[in-house]
């Protein structure tokens, strides 16, 4: 329906008339309505669903698409012949056998892949059966009866104990050019002299007496022997004593040297004292003898029969009591310490300084606690300028149970 009426508008402006009201074209088609499955995706849309459904069309498409792949590979390979397989000249009849000269063959270029050969073995090692001989070792500069025994795999107290008559047990007395027995085992290696059932002679050392005779590298006829409990082995027989132990001869000076009796060191040597009475007694702790404290030799050590320390210093420097106390000996040892003095300090202690360049106190005196008493050296059975030191309670002590830290 059109709308015929019209405002008239003065023209002040000398314009064409306005219509008020614009006539609105019909639409030239029916508007859609939207389809069932667009109005149910806005619904899910409306719900917060959409993106979950996104993700599980987005993997179902991608499932599809695979299983269509793999169909469409399977359908290639049907239809196409497998030559590998067929062989022609089978389908055609028997063949009659064809021979092929080797020698009119070309040869072939075949390249050689670079990489590591591998040699022939000539020669196969074979472990080593386990020694069973003693063997000889020459005493190296800067050889301790440490590295030695570790070099053979033994303890270091075997090398002593095979060796006492050069070492006396005092690994002190180890020497360059030295020929020493290394035994194949842990244990002693100690003459038979006979005297006393033989078996009761193995006890000694903590093993049997079978432990012995049966030992392969001792080479005794076990059918010569006899009982093995009175063994008939030959006196001045040198044997193996496998895992064998024994105490220790003491080569150092020896315990309980008191002002009040001093006449037990006098197998030791000159320096040896009379009696004292009196004097100056300790405090009960201990200082360090020397200006540097840290060793330049051998520790504390049980099993090397070591029972002091060896304390670094330059020959000639200081030597100091490590407590007050009184000189119980003073001089020349004749068992490896060289010039030594001993300080008994009166509460059970006593103090011991050895291998001395200088001797600074007498028998008898009384010296206080950090007093100079001698000077570093390297007399007796030494290796070198350095300080033997022990500290004995009626047995000979750890040092280091008594000093303060370094």
């Amino acid at each position: 329906m059109q709308n015929d009426f019209k405002e008239d508008v003065p023209n002040s402006g000398g314009t064409d008339e306005i219509p008020v009201n614009t006539e609105i074209p019909a639409p030239s088609s029916p508007i859609r309505q939207p389809g069932l499955f667009s109005r149910w995706i806005n619904s899910l849309v409306q719900m917060g669903l959409g993106e979950s459904m996104l993700r599980i069309g987005t993997n179902v498409f991608s499932v599809l698409a695979i299983g269509v792949v793999i169909f469409l590979v399977q359908a290639f390979y049907r239809q196409t012949p497998n030559q590998f397989s067929e062989n022609s000249g089978q389908a055609a009849g028997p063949v009659g056998t064809v021979v092929v000269d080797v020698n009119s063959m070309p040869a072939l270029d075949v390249p050689v892949i670079s990489g590591i050969s591998r040699a022939a073995q000539l020669h196969t090692n074979v472990p080593s059966r386990p020694r069973q001989e003693i063997s000889n070792y020459t005493v190296q500069d800067g050889d301790t009866v440490f590295g030695i025994a570790e070099k053979f795999g033994l303890e270091p107290q075997t090398v002593l104990w095979a060796n006492y008559n050069l070492l006396l047990d005092d690994p002190h007395s180890l020497k360059p050019g030295q020929e020493l027995s290394i035994l194949p085992v842990n244990g002693v290696y100690w003459e038979w002299l006979g005297g006393i059932p033989f078996g009761e002679w193995a006890e000694f050392y903590g093993v049997s007496a079978t432990d012995i005779i049966e030992y392969p590298g001792n080479k005794i006829d076990r059918n010569s022997v006899g009982d093995y409990a009175n063994a008939n082995i030959p006196t001045g027989t040198w044997l193996i004593i496998p895992d064998g132990k024994r105490e220790f001869v003491s080569w150092s000076a020896p315990l309980g040297v008191t002002r009040e009796n001093p006449a037990s060191a006098r197998v030791l040597g000159p320096g040896a004292c009379e009696a004292v009475s009196g004097g100056a007694v300790g405090y009960g702790t201990y200082v360090y003898p020397t200006n540097k404290h840290y060793l330049s030799g051998f520790d504390y050590s049980e099993k090397t029969n070591h029972r002091g320390l060896d304390f670094a210093g330059s020959e000639g420097e200081g030597v100091y009591a490590t407590d007050a106390g009184v000189v119980v000996y003073s001089g020349w040892n004749n068992y490896g310490y060289g010039n030594m003095i001993m300080i008994d300090h009166g509460n059970g202690f006593q103090s011991l300084y050895a291998h001395l360049s200088a001797l600074y106190r007498g028998c008898g005196q009384s010296v206080g606690q950090g007093e100079g008493i001698g000077a570093v050296g390297s007399t007796g059975r030494s290796s070198g300028a350095h300080l033997h030191f022990e500290l004995m309670a009626g047995i000979k002590v750890n040092p280091w149970d008594y000093l303060p830290p370094p």
